[in-house]
């Protein structure tokens, strides 16, 4: 007989919240491995596809329900001993989004990723693969600004690039790229003085997808 192995999708769902990354996580309170942290999930149903189980998850078990999260499939992870109770796999989701208020689910909380040194199951691994996602995605497509609100100004995408990439980037430098690569922001014809100092444009996210040339971290 062929063994039914369940199907399970976990989210990596990452913000920057207080000059810090952070992800969206809860603290188990049984076995296996009770009082350590632990990323939303949740079982497949047999009626929907991995992206409608992703969205669910997001929305019940993760308290983030109509929340612009950018959600996207990370990877899938099957090794037979990652659930000591049964064999599961499991399909991860990268989230990403502005700093979001507190999750709906009373469990659920925001932490500061250099927090989380040891998670639950293999949890950690998959941060830190959804991490390196996001950081790499940084690079080569304009999801920098889907942790930016919906007008910001090149100084706070900038923060975003400094806390995702975790190194402090040139800020003539960082200018001169991001508003003359085509299509990746644009002018809202606004200004704000939210930075401190004169006023700075305000910039809403543009059109293009991927960077030509990319943002490269070296």
């Amino acid at each position: 007989m062929v063994p039914r192995i369940p199907v399970s999708v976990d989210l990596v769902v990452l913000t920057v919240r207080s000059s810090a990354l952070c992800a969206l996580v809860w603290r188990r309170d049984r076995p296996p491995y009770p009082d350590l942290w632990a990323l939303s999930g949740g079982f497949i149903h047999l009626d929907e596809d991995l992206p409608a189980a992703a969205a669910r998850v997001l929305a019940e078990r993760a308290g983030m329900a109509g929340a612009p999260v950018h959600l996207e499939q990370l990877r899938t992870y099957g090794y037979p001993d990652r659930d000591p109770r049964q064999r599961v796999v499991s399909v991860a989701y990268l989230g990403l989004a502005p700093d979001l208020p507190a999750s709906t689910e009373a469990h659920m909380s925001w932490q500061p990723l250099s927090e989380l040194t040891e998670m639950a199951f293999d949890h950690r691994r998959i941060m830190i693969d959804g991490l390196e996602r996001a950081r790499s995605k940084l690079e080569y497509t304009s999801l920098g600004a889907a942790f930016c609100p919906t007008e910001f100004t090149v100084a706070e995408l900038r923060r975003v690039y400094e806390i995702v990439w975790g190194r402090p980037l040139d800020p003539r430098n960082f200018h001169r790229k991001v508003t003359k690569t085509e299509g990746f922001l644009v002018p809202s014809g606004r200004t704000t003085t939210r930075d401190g100092g004169r006023p700075a444009m305000l910039y809403r996210r543009g059109p293009a997808e991927a960077l030509h040339p990319p943002m490269l971290r070296i």
